[in-house]
């Protein structure tokens, strides 16, 4: 198991776009193969138009950082605005857009080391309220490992996407100080 001091977190840029959608097919596959396909379906993000742009404009931005392990890139997150589908905040806040890691190295603490590293970028930027949201289960796999973060959940959702499954989600905060 690696040690998350072993973690380093650097700013993304725009060549990392590639990176952010080489990791975003490989959670989806993960996810396909387990029959999990509700939450990003089967088809890689590399070959969809919509994700494509999304990474485009994820790793142009300011929000994007990547967690490597010995000069690999392991996983991103990338923090922002709150997207426009969940309630709005009634605080300052600083959101969570994205949060994915390599499969390859799962139970390494890399996705909670990500969340550590949101919680303090919300401290520097005077910042009180961290949230997130994420696919709602009928097992709560994902809201659980938010909430082993310090997340607690608070407002559910659902999102009505044309000819697709209704998408269940579920916001989380995380008071930082």
């Amino acid at each position: 198991m690696t040690d998350q001091q072993s973690i380093t977190i650097r700013p993304g840029g725009p060549g990392d776009a590639p990176t952010l959608l080489r990791l975003l097919d490989s959670a989806t596959a993960w996810l396909a193969e387990r029959g999990r396909t509700d939450q990003w379906g089967t088809e890689p993000a590399s070959i969809d138009p919509r994700r494509i742009a999304q990474a485009d404009a994820w790793a142009a931005g300011n929000g994007l950082h990547l967690a490597e392990i010995d000069a690999t890139v392991v996983g991103a997150l990338v923090v922002g605005a709150a997207t426009e589908y969940v309630p709005p905040a009634t605080e300052p806040e600083l959101y969570v857009n994205l949060l994915v890691t390599d499969r390859a190295y799962a139970g390494r603490g890399v996705g909670a080391r990500l969340l550590a590293y949101a919680a303090e970028l919300a401290r520097e930027r005077g910042v009180g309220l961290l949230r997130v949201d994420c696919f709602r289960s009928p097992d709560r796999a994902l809201v659980r490992f938010y909430e082993r973060c310090g997340f607690t959940a608070t407002e559910p959702f659902t999102v009505e996407r044309p000819g697709r499954p209704t998408w269940t989600g579920q916001v989380l905060e995380r008071r930082v100080g």
